[in-house]
């Protein structure tokens, strides 16, 4: 299990390595959009990863696609539905809710 810390909210929970951040936050109920069903290609469960980036699944040429399409990204952005859960507490911010 691998520890995800959810901002602003700072709840702290355990995750399954092998999970992407999407269905990690949904198991742990935060309440966070998507309208593509976790394809990568709406943009909306964009969130900050501020602590173990190095943990996740490398991004792939269709987030980073993604994203150079979208507003406000930046060096910790990343689509929660494509990154995938390693073994280091990662701690990420949650900028779109349903």
């Amino acid at each position: 299990m691998t520890t995800l810390t959810i901002l602003p909210s700072n709840t702290t929970f355990e995750a399954e390595p092998g999970a992407t951040l999407f269905a990690a936050l949904k198991a742990a109920g935060a309440a966070i959009l998507s309208k593509c069903e976790g394809k990568g290609q709406c943009g909306a469960c964009h969130v900050f990863v501020h602590e173990g980036r190095k943990g996740l699944s490398k991004v792939q040429r269709a987030e980073n696609e993604k994203l150079d399409t979208m507003v406000g990204v930046s060096s910790k952005s990343r689509l929660a539905c494509q990154a995938v859960l390693g073994n280091d507490p990662v701690t990420v911010e949650v900028l779109s809710f349903v």
